[in-house]
């Protein structure tokens, strides 16, 4: 295991047992709950492997639960947030596999919502990373428009570099900041 996949892990579990202490999980502004978790291997030049074949922690029918638990609302927070290069709005191939699992999942269920929220790193200004975010969450809701996904079923809005996924300034948090999250509706 690489140091970077390591760490994130690390982390990961750690905000976990933290968040597990807290009464309940609403938050305050009706943000979902994923905002301090991210995914490992993320990053602008991709890392480890990340493929997407059966049995993989994002495809087939394991023993997670198959496909409905793996794409959708269930789906664990790796398996709903893209990540993008520095500056870049276009997905990437490593994600393409994901997006078209969950615009399947979609096409399949079209009375389900998605919010396609967009972010960036805190490099650049405020107004350039707010329309960053909202080039991303674009990119993303075009993706899933060609697998059939409804028009109807995708909202996109952009925080730019107002939520943070994790903290800190420098080029592994920074990262992690540049997403998109699929935020399902129930």
């Amino acid at each position: 295991m690489n140091p970077v996949r390591f760490s994130f892990l690390v982390l990961l579990a750690m905000v976990l047992m933290a968040c597990s202490g807290q009464e309940g999980t609403s938050q305050g502004d009706g943000a979902p709950d994923e905002y301090s978790a991210g995914a490992d291997g993320a990053g602008s030049g991709g890392s480890g492997d990340d493929s997407l074949g059966a049995g993989s922690r994002f495809g087939g029918d394991d023993d997670m639960g198959g496909e409905a638990q793996m794409f959708g609302p269930d789906a664990p927070v790796e398996n709903r947030v893209v990540y993008f290069a520095y500056d870049q709005s276009e997905v990437s191939e490593q994600y393409r596999e994901l997006l078209s699992r969950h615009g399947a999942y979609l096409a399949d269920n079209p009375d389900v919502r998605v919010r396609l929220e967009g972010h960036a790193d805190e490099q650049g200004s405020r107004e350039y990373n707010i329309g960053l975010g909202e080039r991303r969450a674009q990119a993303v809701r075009q993706y899933l428009l060609l697998q059939g996904v409804g028009a109807t079923q995708l909202t996109t809005v952009s925080y730019g570099e107002e939520r943070p996924g994790v903290l800190g300034s420098d080029d592994e948090a920074w990262a992690l900041n540049r997403r998109v999250e699929l935020v399902y509706s129930r």
